[in-house]
């Protein structure tokens, strides 16, 4: 995993302000927790479970579909992130996925929206269009997958994914908190990244619904941090991913193979990953810092 040399640390503006940070012992969420409290924020942690090793200052054992748990979570909070999700169709009946994470997100978003707190991120998914976990196998409309790509929703996990970001307007329209919203892809630590993109090379048609992307949990974290802090108003759903695929071959070879019919909006250079990132580099200023060291080798098909 390649990354950036470090730059000179500047004093951040979440330093020594009170952060929300629901699902806070997942697998984004106790990182961006660490990232969080090592920029000088004071980081309420709720979560269903504990965990001892938790950077935070302030820790309720709580569930976000609770009005109580959630209510005594948000004392004295200026920003809210909120992580908290069954994060896969399968993590549960089709009915505890959906009504959780649908409810959580509502149950947190409203309560800050009508205590004033004036900013917050939520983690919505690559999911949110629909295609990658329908069961029907369809592709992408385009390449590459931007914000405004048609949906195809034929999972309930997908459709809490879209409905969060429905909600992220409402509250926005109604208490006027500004909301940015997250597509993340499969997000996770170094290892895992690189175990998978393996599994990729060996089984490359794998990922072409979802681009071949990825992100590193820390750069998850920073993405999260300039959501919190970015000049912006409205709610806000951005695609975010690091810039190149987690496959050893060329885009456009890939694409020949594996999506000959879908239409390209333009040429990828490389391993350039197929999504529209110009969304979240202009408007947060985002730029992954950690990538794959791949070569790049030639595709056999």
């Amino acid at each position: 995993m390649r990354g950036w040399a470090a730059t000179v640390q500047v004093a951040s503006p979440l330093a020594g302000r009170r952060v929300l940070v629901t699902g806070a012992v997942g697998r984004i969420g106790s990182v961006a927790t660490g990232h969080l409290s090592e920029l000088g924020a004071l980081v309420t942690a709720l979560t269903i479970v504990e965990d001892s090793s938790l950077k935070a200052d302030r820790v309720v054992i709580g569930d976000t579909r609770s009005e109580d748990d959630v209510a005594e979570a948000l004392a004295d909070v200026e920003f809210v992130v909120h992580l908290a999700a069954l994060a896969h169709r399968d993590a549960g009946t089709p009915y505890d996925v959906y009504t959780g994470n649908v409810i959580s997100t509502f149950n947190v978003l409203a309560q800050a929206g009508a205590l004033g707190i004036k900013r917050a991120v939520i983690a919505s998914s690559i999911n949110a269009y629909g295609v990658p976990m329908n069961p029907h196998g369809p592709l992408p409309a385009y390449f590459p997958l931007d914000e405004n790509i048609p949906s195809d929703v034929a999972d309930w996990y997908s459709l809490s994914k879209q409905n969060d970001e429905n909600t992220a307007r409402m509250a926005w329209r109604h208490w006027g908190i500004d909301v940015v919203a997250f597509r993340f892809p499969h997000v996770n630590s170094a290892d895992v990244l690189t175990r998978q993109a393996e599994h990729v090379r060996e089984d490359p048609a794998f990922g072409v619904r979802e681009g071949w992307s990825y992100l590193d949990t820390r750069d998850a974290a920073y993405a999260i941090e300039l959501g919190l802090t970015a000049p912006l108003s409205g709610a806000h759903k951005f695609f975010v991913a690091a810039p190149t695929t987690n496959a050893p071959y060329e885009t456009e070879a890939l694409l020949d193979a594996f999506a000959p019919g879908v239409p390209r909006l333009r040429r990828f250079v490389g391993r350039e990953v197929p999504i529209d990132l110009t969304a979240v580099r202009t408007v947060l200023g985002f730029q992954a810092r950690y990538e794959l060291d791949l070569p790049t080798d030639r595709l056999e098909t």
